[in-house]
């Protein structure tokens, strides 16, 4: 796209944007000096690490910026006019009507007082004028295009009653309630399964085509870049590195720093191997910069590039802002090292299994009335039998809601459990009395989904990892605590500086960094790992499966990993377990499942993966699509739970659920049509 035609068709115009946060004297720029145009019924994806300047890029647009901040230089215009000089009563009518953001955190941005509904309707009576009975329609068929079952019952919840995928459901349709002519979504699908993401990126994609709405598009996701994006944007330290149109940018990336993203992806021809990172970490905010910002990180780094602060050239229908590629500067390409050398990853540590749960069951009460009279109950986890060898990782795979993080805080006494047995060493975790599970929390633990409720805010960084280590007795003094928490930081990609921040000074993927050091802190033999790589960028993510894996070689530790992203499931995992309504539907080896699945579930699942390919494709490579939505626990269906979605349902599916049926000595399926 030439200049004059942007010119003509852009919504949303920034140019060269810079953004100070702090007091006057210690001031910095997470975004300095970024230019961009987002044209109507297009949009634009800007990728690069968490810490780059992307979420700041996007609060700046929308004059969300944190206390202290301000947009120092530059312009942003949406339909011509300057957002940037505008006065808050008149921003206040933009945000949400012509201008909306899904945010990245649902869970901090939802009112934890408000129900779904009241949330949803305050954007219509602002927006649309919708008021009653028409309002609750509408904010019950925005639910319904999310993917979220059961619309009208959820509209009357509050945000702590929803899963982690349905509260950035709920997110996304508060952003569709005004009809934005411009949306801003900051990882819009980090929280959801593959499936749901499917269906919200079509949506997304449906609604911009019917309206012409533009859209910014954050996300470390580089197959959501592939299926969304018109055209990309690479930050790196609060600049624009590289951009280009999709089809470029996937079959020709230029600068380095594309170039590592793309090989940090975790793939089925890698396992065994360990992951190509980014060494180092991105700069921090205020540091002193001289030259190249990538430089101290590029393997192609020459002197030149740690001089000479490079500009940006144009490549064909791309620019790059690499020395390498200015037609003055005599430099060329360095030869690199191969890339993926073997982990040294053994195999498991010992026999037997870490942690065996049979018939693990956890339901909750449904209460109505003037009495709180029990009137049903959520089987949010019926019947789930599952073990986690020691020294090796269990992936329990399956659609938000249902069950996987409930069954995995269950397990650690984290809700109360309502049947079931688990056993770990000789131990019946779901007997033992608070005090009995006090010396037990040491051997297991847990990352949350969600790191950013799960750290105190009131704490620094140093404090929280220290926290455990103290009530553990882990270290005996504290200068030894100190050093383990620096080195704890070293390993999950941070700055040892860092420990004297809070946790509201990072950004979302740096937070989960925090909590898998706090969960690494007290030496567990076993973690359970809940979507532990779901906010971070690909080369972050890297850095973690490298760190698991080399921590599960050096320590035998055992993993029951929660996720929904399969490319890490076929990379890390020995073994996975599909969860369907509460209940196991297939399970066995990785090669098992994830090579020739047996279950229908488990075949759309993997049909709903976004592929990314040289030519920038990111669409899902066929066989069964998603049907429906995921049905109300509350209200399961009869017969076998996923017989309305189900292509293949028969007669005796609407009737019974199907008995287990071995297929291997290690799988499991449990499906009429075997």
């Amino acid at each position: 796209m030439n200049k004059s035609e942007t010119d003509i068709q852009a919504l949303l115009q920034v140019d060269h944007l810079q953004v100070e946060l702090g007091v006057p004297g210690r001031r910095v720029c997470p975004v300095d000096g970024v230019s961009f145009d987002v044209p109507a019924g297009r949009t634009l994806a800007l990728v690069g690490e968490s810490g780059c300047g992307k979420s700041m890029t996007a609060l700046a647009c929308m004059r969300l910026l944190p206390a202290g901040g301000r947009i120092s230089e530059g312009s942003v215009r949406l339909g011509g006019e300057a957002l940037h000089s505008l006065p808050e009563a008149r921003m206040r009518d933009i945000r949400g009507s012509r201008l909306a953001m899904i945010f990245q955190e649902p869970a901090t941005s939802l009112n934890p007082v408000m129900t779904v509904g009241d949330q949803i309707g305050e954007v219509l009576v602002r927006h649309r004028g919708m008021h009653g009975q028409p309002a609750w329609n509408e904010a019950e068929r925005l639910l319904e295009a999310v993917g979220i079952s059961d619309a009208r019952r959820r509209l009357a919840e509050y945000p702590f009653q929803l899963s982690g995928g349905m509260k950035q459901r709920v997110m996304i349709a508060i952003a569709l309630a005004g009809d934005p002519q411009i949306l801003i979504a900051d990882e819009p699908t980090t929280a959801l399964d593959v499936t749901i993401q499917a269906q919200v990126l079509d949506l997304l994609a449906d609604l911009q085509a019917r309206r012409g709405m533009g859209m910014l598009l954050i996300t470390h996701d580089l197959g959501v870049v592939a299926r969304m994006a018109h055209r990309v944007g690479v930050m790196y330290a609060g600049e624009l590195v590289e951009t280009g149109e999709r089809e470029d940018f996937f079959s020709a990336p230029l600068h380095p720093y594309s170039r590592k993203l793309f090989a940090a992806l975790p793939t089925q021809a890698q396992r065994g191997k360990a992951l190509e990172t980014i060494r180092g970490q991105v700069p921090r905010l205020g540091a002193h910069r001289q030259g190249c910002r990538f430089a101290d990180r590029c393997p192609q780094a020459q002197d030149l590039c740690r001089q000479v602060a490079p500009a940006m050239y144009t490549v064909g229908h791309q620019t790059v802002r690499c020395h390498l590629y200015d037609p003055a500067a005599p430099i060329g390409w360095l030869p690199e090292s191969p890339a993926g050398l073997e982990s040294g990853v053994a195999g498991p540590a010992t026999a037997g299994g870490a942690l065996e749960v049979e018939g693990l069951q956890v339901h909750f009460p449904v209460r109505k009335g003037l009495f709180r009279r029990v009137v049903g109950h959520v089987k949010a986890v019926d019947g789930v039998s599952l073990k986690v060898p020691a020294g090796e990782t269990l992936a329990l795979v399956g659609e938000s809601g249902c069950g996987k993080t409930t069954a995995g805080k269950a397990l650690l006494s984290l809700l109360p459990a309502t049947g079931g047995s688990a056993r770990y060493g000789g131990h019946e975790l779901l007997e033992l009395s608070p005090r009995e599970w006090q010396p037990l929390r040491r051997d297991l633990q847990m990352i949350f989904q969600d790191p950013f409720s799960s750290l105190n805010p009131r704490m620094r960084v140093g404090e929280i990892l220290e926290e455990g280590m103290e009530a553990l007795k882990v270290e005996k003094t504290a200068e030894a605590r100190a050093l383990r928490v620096e080195a704890l930081l070293k390993r999950v990609g941070l700055d040892p500086a860092m420990r004297h921040r809070f946790p509201h000074e990072f950004s979302g993927g740096q937070r989960q960094r925090i909590a898998i050091a706090r969960a690494l802190a007290v030496s567990p033999k076993l973690i359970v790992c809940d979507e532990p790589t779901s906010a971070l960028d690909v080369s972050v993510q890297a850095q973690i499966l490298n760190l698991l894996r080399e921590l599960q070689a050096e320590y035998g530790l055992s993993y029951l990993f929660i996720t929904h992203n399969l490319a890490v499931v076929d990379y890390l995992a020995h073994h996975v377990a599909v969860m369907y309504l509460g209940r196991i539907v297939e399970q066995g080896s990785v090669e098992e499942v994830l090579r020739a699945p047996s279950h229908p579930y488990t075949r759309m699942l993997l049909a709903a993966v976004l592929r990314v390919d040289e030519h920038g494709g990111g669409v899902p490579p066929g066989g069964d699509t998603t049907h429906g939505d995921l049905p109300s626990p509350l209200a399961p269906p009869a017969g076998c739970h996923f017989h309305p979605r189900c292509s293949q349902a028969m007669e005796v599916c609407r009737k019974t659920y199907p008995e287990e049926t071995r297929l291997s000595p290690t799988r499991v399926v449990r499906c009429h049509l075997h």
